[in-house]
């Protein structure tokens, strides 16, 4: 039973490991495409921003190919596919000498990806203990976390000291060690129902999305939405207000309080229920932004991305822990990709529509305006999914 399984098994550590490898490649190349893409091929600012961001596109595709198939592929293969064709597109990198064969790659690499991370939480899910269920989320979480904080950080460094190619070189070496490390993963068996027949051909869309999972992932596009408005333009804000040099520790410190509030966030998920964490988290998330908004000095821009750090940190692996707690069983991977779908096209679509505001806002009215959307979202996430449920741990739907 679930109930006996210890938190800290060597699967657990193996898939985060593979976890935290596949954000850290992804973080690393989004950070410095662009500038790559603008040196390289002589992209345009919209171009350089449609090749980090066309990565998305390719992840929703991925998801929604893994979220109907894991359960007939299985959790384990899933994940070897998802990394081999990983491994293919970053060796097409080398291969690209236009800026159209770069923008197809992209969306091929973000296929694999989708098809990868989403096995990796799938199969996290299934070796977590149900009663550790917040608290074993939220620290698998910080791989993905420490990955954010890093890659960017590595990405630029290589790029600036070593060229741009030596990226290429240090994301095929990771995705290799993925590939070996998951070959010795110990995968529960799919817990499929059996009294439920394989989904059929044809387009059904219980086939490709969990019913269970879609409230908390609906609030989630919202969030996502105002999180891609720090990931798109704080760098255009700083410049702005001058704070270019101290912009670059922002993320380390959003890092470094996620890491501090997860451990805590998920405890407390488990023992009082989730309503108990996800309402301060976004109260907390709505106060970074706003404290954004009326940033002048370098302390005030590290302080609000604490308090975003506690917030938006907070939130997202208690989500996807709700995501899976609400589903059945042997729907975790389609719950999971459901979850991850949705909050995807909120951070990746997000800065397209934030971009038509911004010469009509101004950044600093623009983070006012986040931090009402994500009061706004905590009404719905009320409505959609908060007055049903303020329970500790309860077992998966059978």
């Amino acid at each position: 039973m679930s109930s006996k399984q210890p938190l800290w098994s060597k699967n657990f550590f193996m898939v985060a490991a593979i976890n935290f490898f596949l954000y850290f490649i992804y973080y690393l190349l989004i950070a410095s495409i662009t500038v790559y893409s603008e040196e390289k091929f002589h992209a345009s600012s919209s171009m350089g921003g449609l090749v980090a961001g066309i990565f998305i596109v390719g992840v929703l595709l991925g998801r929604l190919y893994a979220g109907k198939s894991i359960n007939q592929v299985g959790w384990k293969k899933m994940l070897l596919i998802g990394i081999l064709f990983s491994t293919v597109t970053i060796l097409l990198y080398f291969a690209v000498n236009h800026l159209s064969a770069l923008l197809i790659v992209r969306c091929l690499h973000g296929i694999g990806f989708g098809i990868a991370s989403t096995a990796t939480g799938t199969i996290v899910a299934s070796v977590i203990p149900d009663e550790r269920r917040g608290e074993g989320t939220g620290y698998y979480a910080l791989s993905t976390t420490v990955a954010a904080a890093s890659g960017p950080f590595f990405g630029i460094l290589i790029h600036q000291h070593a060229g741009f190619q030596t990226n290429y070189v240090i994301c095929l070496a990771l995705i290799v060690i993925s590939f070996v490390s998951s070959l010795f993963l110990e995968v529960p068996a799919v817990p499929w129902n059996q009294a439920q027949p394989y989904p059929k051909k044809g387009f059904r869309p219980g086939d490709y999305f969990e019913p269970a999972a879609v409230p908390v992932a609906i609030v989630s596009i919202f969030i996502g939405v105002a999180y891609s408005s720090i990931l798109s333009f704080i760098g255009s804000y700083a410049q702005q207000i001058y704070l270019v040099d101290v912009a670059s520790f922002f993320f380390v410190v959003y890092s470094v309080a996620t890491l501090l509030a997860r451990p805590f966030a998920g405890k407390l998920f488990d023992a009082k229920g989730e309503n108990v964490v996800v309402y301060p988290a976004l109260l907390i998330f709505a106060a970074g932004l706003l404290t954004l908004s009326q940033v002048h000095t370098g302390w005030m821009l590290l302080m609000s991305a604490a308090i975003i750090g506690l917030g938006y940190g907070t939130y997202v692996p208690c989500a996807q822990a709700i995501a899976v707690k609400v589903s059945p069983r042997h729907r975790m991977g389609l719950a999971t990709s459901t979850f991850f779908m949705f909050t995807d096209l909120g951070v990746g679509f997000g800065p397209f529509f934030l971009g038509i505001l911004i010469p009509l806002l101004g950044f600093s009215n623009l983070y006012v305006a986040m931090a009402l959307l994500v009061l706004a979202d905590a009404i719905l996430y009320y409505f959609l999914h908060g007055r049903k449920r303020n329970m500790p741990f309860q077992s998966n739907v059978q």
